[in-house]
This record gives structure tokens, C-alpha cells and sequence, in this order.
């Protein structure tokens, strides 16, 4: 059996199929059977070589001094001024005059430009530069793909921005737009560089939540399940061996004022959102470069709403009413729900496919779903972000760096769980014990109050140690900490808390939801759906999660995965 040339997780230049074109890739695997090398090029296309279309690094500069020193042009004393014809100069026989060359260049390079295909834009591995050959790049004829290249790339957020900020240099020589004077040149960057970016679908295969019939009975399931859960809870004995609980009538279920009340709060906060307090700070870029802006105002939020309720109980308002009417908030707030994110939808088919989400698919069932705008605003309200925070979660504010701003897009999954599922399900335990208390001890309630504690310093330091290294991998309070370099040019921690787990603030999550659930005894399990839920809920969004990792970062996610072994629970999981 022949000997493999190339290790894996080696940096060399592949062949891209149909053209002569040679860029920096990475080696996944081989196959010995096939003898086809997986290799993975920098704007995260997996493809399959032969060991013939794959050079090293060091073959290229060797060619570059070699073509130079022999090059017939460049030899000194040679009466012969010969030049080697590229792609882009005609024959001597056909040549043209000089304006109807320069017109027909200039013509020639707006025609590649309007080629409709996504650009495949490389970012470097490791802390390689921008170089080919040791020189810098140019705008280059060759930096728009070949016409024939039928397939389309999608754009991870991590990609560059500009077309030409990394040029596709054919493997022999550097073609340069010789005749296009500097003011052309600027027109031809200035058009790549306006394209717009094409999101491409992600394939059926690869669909997360059981694709198109598990988002489906998703989307039609929880509702039902979360009426179920609070039918039980109001029963006098909440046993599961009484389910199904009896189901009341619809007309019971709604009620007008109710709405009013929940449409109420719903501007209250929009009101505090908008308030012109609080700093501002830029987001993660997007795929066309751009940074939103977003105001952090949410502590003024809810001191602001504790001022509300605390003067709305010296009126002698009654908050009775909230728990009395909770069956019939739930359904508002579901209405609500489905209203907004049919809006969402219907306002993402304008959008610009700049704007739309990675996780688009195509399909509309599962793009209702997932959500196809990533950040859907009107104005400079971000409809995602509040609704993330303030309706039903106010006080997180670590949010800009999570995979629910950065990747997921704003449909009815994130909808219903931030204005439904959150506020309902979170507080489901405070339900459950004003029809059936439970008398806690002091010890008991000591050892409750140190476990939520402890479950919020390591949710929280967690979070703030990855969110301030995401912003600033250079700040000297970092310095400590060790890392993995990557082939995106960015660091992956590996010490501090998230050297203990690879997802320390789900373990704090976990934790505090146990302490919240314990107040309520053990005469029954209802009460502990909550931490039952939640923990499926974070393994599965962990699996998502390290899909994702592993696939932007290659190897070194498997490196990080040998050194950190546990995803969530030490020594468990």
C-alpha cells in the first residue's frame, strides 16, 4: 500500500477542480483506499484531492525564485524582449490598438465582475499573511472565479468583507491588470465590493431539530405542552397518574383585558429600551462588515419596572390577578408570539441576503421557525435583542457573543421561547407552591441559597471571561489564561473556567436551576420539569454548539476537545 505524502492538519496549496488555480488549504484525512486527500480551504469548503493536485508550500516560492532567475524576459544582455502571453494578452498577430485594448479590458473586467456567483473569499491559516510568493497582493483579472464554477460558497460571520481583499493568484505567474488604468481599477473593486454576499441554504441533511417534521410538531407541540403542565399544576393533586388533566373550554382561556394587560407591559419595556440611558456598544461583524450598535440599559430596566409595580402595590393595585388570570396571560403571550413571528417572516422575504440568518435553509415551514433575518430591527429598535432581554429575562446582558445573537435568526423558536416559554416555564415552581406549599427548613433553605449562589458565580464568571476575551483577546487581564490557535486566525481558551468544561456557564445554568426547584419539596416530580427540561435543552444546545466548533475550527477543536474531555458535568458528561 503507497505512503501518504501529506499528515494531517498540514497547511499546503490544493488545486481547485476545473482550473489551475492552487490555494492554501489544510488536510482533514485520507482516505487509503481511494487515495483522496479531504482538505479544507479557508472559506470552510471540504473537498476530496488527488496527492498530484496538492503541493507544498515550499514547491511555490522554489518556482517563483527558479521562474525568475530563468525567465527569457528578465535575462540580462538578451537582445530578445519576449514575453510569455497571459491569459489576459493576445497573441502578437491580433493585437489591437492601444485604446481599443484598453476599452475592451476595461469591458471585459465589468463582464466578470457581474458574474453571479458568491465569491470564494480565503482567510489565512494560522498567522500567515496576505502574501503569495512572498509579495503582496493585487487586484487581479483571476480574482473573480471562473465562469464555469457552477458551485456557490457560503460565508461563515468570520469571513473577510471585501472581495479583493484576498485575490486568487493562478499558480505560475501573476497576471496584473496592466491596461486598466487606476481610476478602472477602482471601478472593478468598488463593484466586487458591492456585490452582494450570497447566504447559501444549508443542505436538508444537515437541518438541526429533526428537520422540517420535527420543527413542525415543535412549533405545535410545546404550546399544547406548556397548557398541559399549568392545567396540572392547578390540580388539587398534581400527581402525573392524573394525567390528562381536564381541559377547560377556549372561550375560558381568552380574555380580551388580559391582552390589553400583556400588550401593556410589552410597550412599557419598549419604552425603558428606548430610553436614551446607558452605554453603547458594538456587536460581533456581521457578513458584510458591518457592527450594530446596541444600547445596554437593562439594570435601568428593571429598577425602573420595580418603581413601576412598587407604586402600582402602594395604589393598592391587586397582583392577585396575574396568578388567577395565569392560563389566560400564557395564551396572550402566545397569540403575541405567532403574530410576531409571522411578521418576522413575511418582513425577512424583503431583506437583503446579507441580513438573512447562516441558518437559513430555504424552506419556509423551517425558516418560519428558526427565524431567516438574523437581526430584524426597524430603525435602530432590535427586535431580537429586546425581546431576548426584557419581556420575559431581564438583566441579561452578556448576550452579543451567544449563538442566539450571532448565528440563529429571529423566527418563531427564539419568539416563543423568550416571550412564552421563559416567563411561564422559569417561574413555573413559584406557580406550583401557591397551591401546594412546602415549609423549608433554615438549613435546608442555608444550603438552597449557597447552591444558587454557586451556580451563578460560575454562570456568570464564565460568561464574562468568554465574552471580554471574544471582544478583546489582547487585554492584559487575559494574559493569564492559555489558548489554542486556530486556522481562522482566532484563539480558542483553554484554561480558566473554560479549561474545567468546554461549557462551564450551562453547568452554572444547571445549578441554579436544581436551587430553584429544590423550594419545592419532593412529594412530586412536576415541579422538577423545569431542571429535567432545561438540562436536555443545554446538552442538545451543546451538541449544536460543538457541530458548529468543530466545523469552523477543524483541528484545533479536536485538540481542545482531548485537553478539556467533559463537555457540561465533570467526570460525568
Amino acid at each position: 500500500m503507497p505512503s501518504r505524502k501529506f499528515a494531517d492538519g498540514e497547511v499546503v496549496r490544493g488545486r481547485w477542480p476545473g482550473s489551475s488555480l492552487y490555494y492554501e488549504v489544510e488536510i482533514l484525512s485520507h482516505n487509503s483506499t481511494s487515495q483522496l486527500y479531504t482538505v479544507k480551504y479557508k472559506d470552510g469548503t471540504e473537498l476530496e484531492l488527488k496527492e498530484n493536485d496538492i503541493k507544498p508550500l515550499t514547491s511555490f516560492r522554489q518556482r517563483k525564485g527558479s521562474s525568475t532567475s530563468s525567465s527569457p524576459s528578465r535575462r540580462r544582455g538578451s537582445r530578445s524582449r519576449s514575453r510569455s502571453r497571459s491569459p489576459g494578452r493576445p497573441p502578437k498577430s491580433a493585437r489591437r490598438s492601444a485604446s481599443a485594448s484598453h476599452q475592451a479590458d476595461i469591458k471585459e473586467a465589468r463582464r466578470e465582475v457581474e458574474v453571479k456567483l458568491t465569491p470564494l473569499i480565503l482567510k489565512p491559516f494560522g498567522n500567515s499573511i496576505s502574501r503569495y510568493n512572498g509579495e503582496p497582493e493585487h487586484i487581479e483579472r483571476n480574482d473573480v472565479p471562473h465562469k464555469n464554477t457552477q458551485e456557490k460558497f457560503s460565508l461563515s460571520q468570520e469571513s473577510s468583507y471585501i472581495a479583493t481583499q484576498y485575490s486568487l493568484r493562478p499558480r505560475r505567474e501573476e497576471v496584473k491588470l496592466e491596461e486598466i488604468d487606476s481610476k478602472e481599477e477602482k471601478y472593478v473593486a468598488k463593484e466586487l465590493a458591492a456585490r452582494t454576499f450570497e447566504v447559501t441554504p444549508i443542505r436538508a441533511k444537515d437541518l438541526e431539530f429533526g428537520g422540517v417534521p420535527g420543527v413542525f410538531l415543535i412549533m405545535f407541540g410545546l404550546p399544547v405542552f406548556l397548557f398541559l403542565l399549568l392545567l396540572m399544576c392547578k390540580q388539587k393533586d398534581p400527581s402525573l397518574l392524573n394525567f390528562p388533566p381536564p381541559l377547560p373550554a377556549l372561550y375560558e382561556l381568552w380574555e380580551t383585558r388580559v391582552f390589553g394587560v400583556y400588550l401593556l407591559w410589552f410597550l412599557i419595556q419598549v419604552l425603558f429600551y428606548l430610553l436614551p440611558i446607558g452605554k453603547v456598544v458594538e456587536g460581533t461583524p456581521l457578513i458584510d462588515g458591518r457592527r450594530l450598535k446596541y444600547r445596554l440599559n437593562g439594570f435601568y430596566a428593571f429598577i425602573l419596572t420595580s418603581a413601576v409595580i412598587g407604586t402600582s402595590l402602594f395604589q393598592g393595585v391587586e397582583f392577585h390577578y396575574v396568578y388567577s388570570h395565569f392560563l389566560q396571560f400564557a395564551l396572550a403571550a402566545t397569540v403575541f408570539c405567532v403574530v410576531l413571528s409571522v411578521y418576522l417572516y413575511m418582513r425577512s422575504l424583503k431583506a437583503p441576503r446579507n441580513d438573512l440568518s447562516p441558518a437559513s435553509s430555504g424552506n419556509a415551514v423551517y425558516d418560519f421557525f428558526t427565524g431567516r433575518e438574523l437581526n430584524p430591527r426597524i430603525g435602530t429598535f432590535d427586535l431580537k435583542y429586546f425581546c431576548e432581554l426584557r419581556p420575559g429575562l431581564i438583566g441579561w446582558e452578556a448576550l452579543l457573543t451567544t449563538m442566539d445573537i450571532i448565528h440563529d435568526g429571529f423566527g418563531f423558536m427564539l419568539a416563543f421561547g423568550d416571550l412564552v416559554w421563559v416567563p411561564f416555564i422559569y417561574s413555573f415552581q413559584a406557580f406550583y407552591l401557591v397551591s401546594h406549599p412546602n415549609e423549608v427548613s433554615w438549613p435546608m433553605a442555608s444550603l438552597i441559597i449557597v447552591l444558587k449562589l454557586c451556580g451563578y458565580v460560575i454562570f456568570r464568571s464564565a460568561n464574562s471571561q468568554k465574552n471580554a476575551f471574544r471582544k478583546n483577546p489582547s487585554d492584559p487581564k487575559l494574559a493569564h489564561l492559555k489558548t489554542i490557535h486556530t486556522s481562522t486566525g482566532k484563539n480558542l481558551l483553554v484554561s480558566g473556567w473554560w479549561g474545567f468544561v468546554r461549557h462551564p456557564n450551562y453547568l452554572g445554568d444547571l445549578i441554579m436551576a436544581l436551587a430553584w426547584s429544590l423550594p419545592c419539596g419532593f412529594n412530586h416530580i412536576l415541579p422538577y420539569f423545569y431542571i429535567i427540561y432545561f438540562t436536555m435543552l443545554l446538552v442538545h444546545r451543546e451538541a449544536r454548539d460543538e457541530y458548529h466548533c468543530k466545523k469552523k475550527y477543524g483541528v484545533a477543536w479536536e485538540k481542545y476537545c482531548q485537553r478539556v474531555p467533559y463537555r457540561i458535568f465533570p467526570y460525568i458528561y
